[in-house]
């Protein structure tokens, strides 16, 4: 069975940033006992990430490439913001390096990264992680099936067998 729309993937990958020189620098990797799951031609994923592995198999490997326009686009330098330390008086202060999970006015979640602490504020960086990245990819594909309807209905994979852990 080939990857194809509404279709549970399962597969392995490694992924490196490639420098402007032509080195990689690593950035994660699955485990073999943990391969990434998703739902297939939902919106899920990238669209070159989508197109690059259509029509793949079970055990099929293939290595390829996306810059940064065709992933998370430029980085902006001017993308940061200051919030008030007001914010975090439950959790408490976040280390610089740290992934916060925000929200904008619109209702979009978005990740931002502290970048410095300050007795005010905390000032981060709205930019995706990955962007302005030319991302490599290794992956194996392990498994794919379609979805369930129940997997359709929520929108996401329920694991590589259908059932979500409890």
């Amino acid at each position: 069975m080939t990857i194809d729309k509404n279709h549970v993937v399962a597969l392995h990958y490694t992924l490196n940033a490639l420098e402007d020189n032509g080195e990689k620098t690593f950035i994660e990797k699955t485990d073999l006992e943990n391969p990434f799951t998703f739902l297939y031609g939902v919106g899920m994923m990238l669209p070159k990430f989508e197109e690059e592995i259509q029509g793949m198999a079970a055990g099929e490997k293939k290595s390829f490439t996306i810059t940064p326009e065709e992933g998370y686009g430029a980085k902006v330098d001017n993308a940061t913001t200051q919030l008030p330390v007001e914010m975090f008086a439950q959790s408490g202060m976040p280390p610089v390096g740290a992934m916060l999970p925000l929200q904008d006015p619109e209702g979009n979640h978005l990740n931002a990264v502290v970048l410095e602490v300050t007795p005010e504020a905390v000032i981060v960086d709205l930019n995706h992680p990955m962007a302005g990245k030319t991302l490599h990819f290794d992956i194996e594909v392990s498994s794919t099936r379609p979805a369930t309807e129940e997997e359709l209905s929520h929108g996401h994979a329920h694991g590589v067998d259908g059932n979500e852990a409890h």
